[in-house]
């Protein structure tokens, strides 16, 4: 899952500048899960853009939608009836679905709501951690499906540092020590042997190194 916040108000009003109609599309997978874009934070934010706009006696108009996700090109044509009406969108997704919605109505006016944080998982209840640094070269299969690379504040690849105190990382105090983690898991497991294997180092090229990925699943293309 990606996790986002939303940004704050003012930086929101500034980017929007001059336009007086403002359409918000919130993103219904990622964003609302997170619950910074889903249908309830779409309307919020829009009675916040109202509220704001009406103490500096300004007049704007606010229409709002929703979509599945603003990541993927069908659903985008859903909206193309409000875009066109428009001077600005306002979109409550992650970055790529900001970029989606941009490339999809390339005359029209895109400004995030949210700043895109990291990949991550539902802890509990407004929790939300990062587990997945997307880096292309997928090694969990070593760790017990325990990221060094993301969770371990060193990104130890052959074991620990031997810093940890108490199973919390000497780093960052309040963090779980990932790789006491791992230790824990592989016990439980009965695959310590696996901390015998020598794991080399991450091939980074596999992850943002200077230009965007794509992956072409040829199966799937029309």
């Amino acid at each position: 899952m990606i996790v986002a916040e939303k940004k704050p108000l003012a930086e929101i009003k500034a980017s929007l500048g001059s336009a007086r109609r403002i359409l918000l599309i919130g993103c219904n997978t990622c964003v609302a899960e997170c619950a910074a874009g889903g249908p309830k934070e779409t309307a919020l934010m829009a009675s916040a853009l109202r509220i704001a706009y009406d103490k500096a006696g300004e007049k704007i108009e606010v229409r709002e939608a929703s979509l599945d996700r603003q990541c993927v090109h069908e659903f985008l044509a859903e909206v193309g009836e409000e875009v066109n009406w428009t001077e600005a969108v306002l979109s409550l997704a992650c970055g790529a679905g900001v970029q989606a919605l941009a490339r999809f109505y390339p005359q029209s006016v895109i400004i995030p709501a949210l700043n895109t944080q990291f990949i991550g998982t539902t802890v509990e209840a407004g929790v939300w951690a990062e587990d997945c640094s997307g880096c292309g070269n997928c090694k969990l299969a070593y760790f017990a499906a325990v990221c060094p690379l993301t969770r371990c504040a060193k990104k130890l690849l052959n074991g620990p540092c031997g810093g940890s105190n108490n199973g919390k990382c000497e780093v960052s105090p309040d963090l779980d020590c990932a790789w006491q983690m791992i230790y824990d898991r592989l016990t439980a497991l009965n695959q310590l042997d696996r901390l015998k294997e020598f794991v080399p180092p991450n091939d980074w090229s596999t992850s943002h190194s200077g230009r965007p990925r794509v992956i072409i699943r040829e199966d799937r293309r029309v």
